[in-house]
């Protein structure tokens, strides 16, 4: 297990900074292709409440975030310092038009500064066009492409409405290997979802590190994103919320998960975050989650004991 800010020194060679993007995409859960509505956890904009406007070039989204991040990638003589990574984070951004949405990430990848991309999609959206195209990229820049799993049962999976099986990513995740072994895989799970058990949420990370371990190299590395569920508005999980039929884990009881989780992770493992992010606009509960701070000091002391 590795942290994730020495695995991108070890790529760039110096402080790394992802920028939301928006690429402009919905999800196949959402516009009736496989279902409607989206997860039941997912807010309007997709998860990716932080990104820049969808109606802006993707030149100006990057030129808007990097002055989001700018007084953390300042120097003490004010100059900036570092690089960044383009993130297309909202709702499922390799599903659309291959060439529009390549043409993209070319895009961001042509701005000053930007060192390496990374792509957050579905599983079952990882059509032949767009990953050779992701292939090509990576033949001279980090590539990163992020996996929605959120859990390996798949009733849960029905019941949160993610509309794609464990098939679909252990397929995604053996295509990625095939295409280009040079990506950097990295899956997204969320713990406390509706129902799940303890052994429910351990068994996904096992399904994880087993699914990512198959087909690397020696030298190659995966990545994982673990969240505790937050409740936003205007979701189908805030109604579930509001009539008793849901209540977000504890501090003390996601903690707990984690520690019986962050052991089963072998040494190759990036660990690319432990919290979620939650607009405060938008959070319904559990109110922990809004302390970042206090809730990132205690995750590196959780850390330094796995």
């Amino acid at each position: 297990m590795q942290k994730l800010s020495d695995f991108y020194q070890s790529v760039f060679d110096c402080k790394t900074y992802k920028i939301s993007l928006d690429a402009g995409c919905t999800c196949p859960n959402r516009d009736g292709t496989k279902g409607v509505g989206g997860c039941i956890f997912c807010s309007q904009n997709g998860s990716g409440d932080f990104a820049a406007g969808r109606s802006l070039p993707i030149t100006q989204q990057v030129e808007n975030a990097k002055e989001l991040v700018l007084s953390k990638i300042r120097g003490r003589t004010g100059e900036r310092r570092g690089k960044y990574i383009a993130y297309f984070q909202n709702f499922t951004s390799t599903y659309g038009d291959p060439q529009q949405l390549l043409g993209k990430y070319h895009e961001a990848l042509s701005c000053k500064d930007v060192a390496g991309l990374a792509v957050a999609t579905r599983p079952d959206c990882l059509n032949s066009q767009i990953l050779s195209g992701l292939a090509d990229i990576s033949k001279n820049h980090f590539v990163q492409i992020e996996l929605g799993l959120q859990t390996s049962n798949e009733q849960t999976g029905r019941f949160i409405n993610r509309c794609y099986t464990n098939e679909d990513y252990i397929d995604a995740v053996a295509r990625i290997h095939e295409a280009a072994p040079k990506i950097h895989i990295v899956t997204h799970l969320i713990f406390g979802l509706p129902s799940e058990t303890e052994e429910d949420i351990l068994n996904s990370v096992r399904f994880v590190v087993s699914v990512s371990l198959s087909g690397l190299t020696r030298q190659s590395s995966f990545g994982i994103k673990i969240t505790s569920l937050y409740i936003l508005k205007d979701t189908p999980l805030a109604a579930m919320y509001e009539a008793g039929k849901y209540q977000p884990l504890t501090k003390e009881a996601y903690f707990s998960l984690l520690q019986k989780a962050l052991p089963l992770l072998p040494p190759n493992c990036i660990v690319h975050r432990l919290t979620g992010d939650p607009p405060k606009s938008l959070l319904i509960a559990p109110a922990w989650t809004t302390d970042k701070k206090r809730i990132i000091n205690a995750l590196r002391g959780l850390l330094l004991q796995s």
